[in-house]
Order: structure tokens, then C-alpha cells, then sequence
């Protein structure tokens, strides 16, 4: 039987896409760097890219992605994965794929979930989730957001409210989704982990206007 929760969603979404046909069919697309642009040099870390395969592409639907590992060596048992979806406009129907729902599809199972903040740019606090996940024989520390117009936003339906009060208000529906993940190796605490991710976090989050416009 299907959720409560579940049944909201896809009411929200039907009314997002009433409300995008009512308005016409062109969105506001503000000008933004491509995504591949996004520095591969990082501290100490450099840049891996594993472009998608055609399937996961048609799956995503259109838009820009990147999809990179940073490692400070070929040999770096911790590298930091980053993964970001921007979509210039959802007015097609077509929305962002939720990590709640792909990664279960993927073989993982998510341990724990919850909240942590970021430093964002001039000293701002951003909220973004925090999940610890496994497939049996590894286990990842995943940080995810949405970036919706200068905003960081951990909660799926909050993303989906945003957006649609943004289409009203200005005409955008242009959003981004960035996923960090890395291991927690064996021996090593999840604080390390967390610690990591979140250090990467912070500076991935000051460079993200360019690519996601604010």
C-alpha cells in the first residue's frame, strides 16, 4: 500500500506540471558554465571523469552531468566521488532522480540518514543531507543536496515546493543536484569519513554559481 507521503509527491508534481503548462512553455534560463568546466584540480585531489553510459543518460533525462572521482593519488584508498545533475529547465516533465530512489535501485541500503551543515561562501551555513549506506561489502558516507537558486536544500519535498513557487514567482524551474560520496574504510571511524566529505563539500559549494546559477 502505497504512503501518505507518497500520494503528496505525486500530487505536488501534477500540480508543478498544471502550473508550468498554464504559464506557457518557455522557462527563464539564466547563462551557466558547463558542468565539465568545473575544476579538476581540488587541493590535493585530482579529477577522474567516468562519463554515463547512454542508458543512465536517456534514464536522467535531459541535462548537464558530471561525474568525476577525486583522488590524491591512484593508489588513494579514500577517494571523494562527485556526481552533479543540472537541468535548465523541468518544464518538459521530466524531473530529478531523487539518490533515495536510485541508490536502493542501485543495491544499496541506506544505514542512517539525516541532516549536516556546510560552510558555504562568506561564512553561510548550508543544510544538506547526510546518509551512511552500504551493498554488504562496503560501506559510503553520501552527502547530497539540491542547489535551486542560491539556495542548499536536503529535503526532497522541500526542493519540490521551491520549484514550483519559483516557476510562479520567476519563471525558473532550473535546478541541480550534487551527491558526494566516499568510503569508510575499514578501521577508520565514520567521523573520517564525514569529516572528508564534508571538507570537500565546502569547497565545491563556493564554485557551484557559475555552473548553477544563483
Amino acid at each position: 500500500m502505497r504512503s501518505p507521503r507518497f500520494w503528496f509527491v505525486i500530487l505536488l508534481m501534477s500540480f508543478t506540471l498544471l502550473v508550468l503548462h498554464v504559464r506557457g512553455d518557455q522557462d527563464r534560463v539564466p547563462p551557466s558554465r558547463p558542468l565539465e568546466e568545473l575544476p579538476t584540480t581540488l587541493s590535493s585531489r585530482l579529477a577522474t571523469d567516468f562519463p554515463l553510459d547512454p542508458e543512465t543518460l536517456q534514464t536522467l533525462g535531459k541535462g548537464d552531468f558530471l561525474n568525476r572521482e577525486y583522488m590524491r593519488s591512484p593508489t588513494d584508498r579514500a577517494p571523494i566521488g562527485l556526481f552533479i545533475a543540472y537541468f535548465p529547465t523541468q518544464r518538459t516533465g521530466q524531473s530529478i532522480h531523487s539518490p533515495q530512489h536510485c541508490l536502493p535501485g542501485a543495491g544499496w541500503t541506506f544505514l542512517s540518514s539525516g541532516v549536516t551543515e556546510l560552510t558555504g561562501a562568506g561564512g553561510m551555513k548550508e543544510t544538506v543531507g547526510e546518509y551512511l549506506i552500504t551493498d554488504g561489502q562496503s560501506t559510503q558516507e553520501v552527502l547530497y543536496w539540491y542547489q535551486l537558486h542560491g539556495r542548499s536544500i536536503a529535503s526532497d519535498y522541500k526542493a519540490k515546493l521551491y520549484t514550483l513557487a519559483d516557476s510562479i514567482r520567476l519563471g525558473r524551474t532550473d535546478e541541480a543536484l550534487v551527491r558526494i560520496i566516499t568510503p569508510v574504510n575499514s578501521g577508520e571511524d565514520r567521523l573520517e569519513a564525514h569529516n572528508r566529505a564534508v571538507g570537500f563539500a565546502e569547497q565545491i559549494v563556493p564554485l557551484l554559481p557559475a555552473y548553477v546559477p544563483n
